[in-house]
């Protein structure tokens, strides 16, 4: 069992370690679409990358992640035949916080833990060959996601 701090040293290592091994730009929140970002996740049981979709402030609110939902729906054939095979589409998933947001993701299918090293390097190549992959349609995609 690792205390808070080692846990954290441990994650904080992994990122470091992550972004040395592999140096490049991640699209991430900069999608220039309101609600929708990238994201790498890892933690004690799993590792996967996501593309979520939240609600933004109230001007825009569901509505648009509603929009957007929907037509990433509508490109899943795409997703899957072209890019993600095992992409998973979620429309509600609910965060540890509570708050629901829409995800897209492909889980890395073999159990993995930041508190153990020796799964870092399938981890990180895991990240590093799915998330490109996510990159490319988005890129492809963006103007009709946008709208």
């Amino acid at each position: 069992m690792f205390s808070k701090e080692e846990s954290r040293l441990l994650r904080e290592t992994f990122w470091i370690s992550f972004g040395k091994s592999f140096p490049r730009k991640w699209l991430l929140y900069n999608t220039k679409i309101k609600g929708l970002s990238f994201k790498f996740y890892f933690d004690t049981k799993k590792a996967f990358v996501a593309l979520d979709l939240e609600d933004v402030p109230i001007t825009i609110g569901i509505e648009n992640r509603i929009n957007c939902w929907e037509k990433l729906e509508a490109l899943k054939h795409i997703l899957h035949s072209e890019f993600l095979p095992k992409a998973i589409y979620e429309e509600e998933f609910y965060l540890d916080n509570g708050k629901e947001i829409s995800r897209i993701y492909v889980p890395l299918e073999q159990k993995v833990s930041i508190h153990n090293k020796d799964s870092w390097q399938a981890v990180m190549e895991f990240f590093n060959t799915t998330m490109p992959k996510f990159e490319a349609f988005f890129e492809e995609y963006k103007d009709i996601i946008k709208g």
